[in-house]
């Protein structure tokens, strides 16, 4: 018997749970920082340019300040380019101990940097004329604007770098911070996934060394340029040093303090702000007050009676003197022309040139028309050439009633012309251009010791005097001081030589010369340093056989020189001889400080 099929409710069967492989979690994408890239990149090489521009600035002042106040500019831009150079170095190695604090470290120095480039012509110029003494100063303030310039790139260097790496550390310390039965699991997961995963990559370091350099020395192109175009012409030494101070404060603590804003605490960012308003202020101050200061230093400088301080293209021109006595005239702070000795000086620079035909007279430099004045005492002159440099001192010698008493008017006289260029490119080609020789050139400038002057004592000058002398013509040459500097003296002789002429030295003696012996100042007005004893010079003639010394048959009445000074003069100048010294060239300039 087929039993019936029974159909039976189906029966659920319960299968064993299925274990989930749990999903390593993903790593927390790193939230996007505004400070990263370029909003990072292009804030700071703007605050580098800016920077570059103000550290060359405080460099060019330091030596152009330098140079005025102390002289020997050659000397000044070696000492201040490598003791500068030098700090920079150790402002590298210094900067290493904030990397730590990086932007709080980098706000300070750019402070520092402003007040202390930015004060630094207001020191330097104090120094001088309150403690005649400035050179220290100077070495100092190079040392300290170095330290600080060198230490700027390594600080930007560690902020962009944080920048750039800073979100994804604060992201992966956040990936183990899990709270709950499963924190310990993720942890150890999200740890194995950062091993596994690829490192973050950071900001190109070679490329921002590169992008920094770049901005750098762009910026200090701009700073270069800016200094002697813009700065001096405009604002003068001190008020442009203190300027450009303000700017730098401005763009580093500018910088910091709104860039890099989160890596300041609270205190950090107060620091900050009062420390660049402090510098703000101080600057601000000194800038209001820089006039009084100047006019201050200069009366401490020059004495109670200034009657005239300019500030031409090229000098700081300043007469002193009452209406009653006779004027003293300064260029760059060195005495140029002592009112009451003056004819000194010029007598003996112009007349014994004279002995012989003198009818076309060429003077290289004599601004002050003095040396004019002398030559258009003889009747058979009929033309004087004056070529001076700065037309701001012939202007004055012009029109200050002072001096054009003292000159006699020489620049009225019909027979003079004035050409206001450089002596050296002049001569270059005035051969060229003079139909006629001349037959008297005197050179009314400086002393070789002070540098802008040294290339018209130089060899290749001297040639080119001779190509403009007729065969019987004569050079008249101020050559220093034969007693205080003999070296330089004979230097000027030996040099003249080489260039073809025969020369007679002697000197002259005055109470008080008008010329500095070195690249120092002496102090004239207070009496506190004795100026150099005597005037040397050096009369010339193409040719072998020396002049002979002496006045010519017409000289004008003179007061200090006659026949037997001259023969004097001659004899004590050569008891001084220096034999046996080469001589000085363009290439080669033999005249020490």
């Amino acid at each position: 018997m087929i039993e019936p099929t029974v159909t039976m409710p189906p029966t659920r069967v319960r299968q064993p749970p299925v274990r989930r492989r749990e999903r390593p979690p993903r790593p927390p994408r790193s939230p996007r920082s505004p400070r990263s890239g370029q909003a990072v990149r292009f804030p700071v090489l703007a605050v580098v340019f800016v920077c570059a521009a103000c550290g060359l600035v405080y460099e060019l002042e330091l030596v152009a300040l330098a140079s005025y106040l102390i002289g020997d500019s050659v000397t000044q831009a070696s000492v201040v380019l490598s003791v500068m150079v030098f700090a920079m170095g150790v402002g590298s190695l210094l900067a290493k101990r904030l990397r730590c604090r990086a932007a709080v470290g980098f706000g300070l120095v750019e402070a520092g940097l402003a007040l202390i480039g930015g004060c630094s012509a207001l020191a330097l110029y104090a120094a001088f004329a309150w403690l005649g003494e400035s050179r220290y100063v100077v070495v100092a303030f190079s040392l300290a604007i170095g330290v600080l310039i060198g230490a700027e790139i390594p600080l930007l260097m560690s902020l962009i770098q944080r920048a750039g790496s800073a979100p994804e550390a604060r992201a992966g310390a956040g990936a183990g911070a899990g709270t709950g039965t499963r924190s310990g699991v993720r942890s150890g997961l999200a740890k194995r996934a950062r091993r596994q995963a690829p490192p973050v990559e950071p900001d190109d370091a070679a490329g921002t060394v590169a992008d920094l350099f770049a901005a750098d020395y762009v910026g200090a192109l701009v700073g270069g340029l800016a200094f002697p175009f813009l700065l001096l012409p405009w604002l003068g030494q001190l008020t442009g040093a203190l300027v450009t101070g303000a700017v730098n404060a401005i763009a580093g603590g500018g910088l910091v303090l709104w860039v890099f804003r989160r890596d300041l605490t609270v205190r950090s960012r107060a620091l900050l702000i009062g420390v660049n308003m402090s510098v703000l202020a101080v600057l601000a101050t000194a800038t209001v007050l820089v006039d009084d200061f100047e006019e201050a230093a200069r009366r401490a400088v020059y004495g109670d009676r200034v009657r005239v301080a300019v500030h031409t293209d090229l000098q700081e021109v300043v007469v002193t003197g009452g209406r009653e006595g006779p004027p003293d005239l300064f260029l760059d702070g060195r005495l140029r022309v002592a009112g009451q000795d003056e004819y000194r000086y010029h007598e003996a620079l112009v007349h014994p040139a004279m002995r012989g035909p003198h009818a076309r007279v060429l003077i290289v430099g004599g601004g002050d028309g003095l040396a004019a004045r002398e030559v258009l005492r003889y009747s058979g002159v009929s033309s004087v050439t004056v070529v001076e440099l700065d037309p701001g001192v012939v202007r004055l010698a012009r029109t200050d009633p002072a001096l054009a008493t003292l000159n006699a008017q020489a620049f009225r006289d019909p027979r003079v012309r004035v050409v206001y260029a450089d002596a050296f490119n002049w001569l270059r080609g005035a051969a060229d251009r003079v139909q006629e020789r001349y037959d008297v050139v005197i050179s009314d400038l400086p002393d070789p010791g002070i540098t802008p002057s040294t290339k018209l004592y130089s060899e290749e000058f001297h040639g080119l005097v001779a190509r403009v002398l007729t065969g019987a013509g004569r050079f008249a040459v101020h050559a220093g001081s034969v007693a205080d500097r003999p070296h330089t003296y004979w230097t000027v002789d030996a040099t003249l030589r080489a260039a073809g002429f025969a020369t007679r030295p002697y000197s002259a003696s005055g109470r008080t010369p008008g010329f500095a012996a070195g690249p120092d100042r002496a102090d004239r007005t207070g009496g506190t340093e004795q100026g150099p004893g005597d005037w040397g010079f050096l009369l010339a003639v193409p040719g072998d056989r020396p002049p002979v010394l002496g006045l010519a048959p017409d000289a004008p009445r003179l007061r200090s020189l006659g026949a037997g000074t001259l023969e004097a003069a001659a004899r004590r100048a050569e008891r001084a001889r220096v034999p046996a010294l080469p001589s000085s060239t363009l290439v080669h300039p033999r005249y020490g400080s």
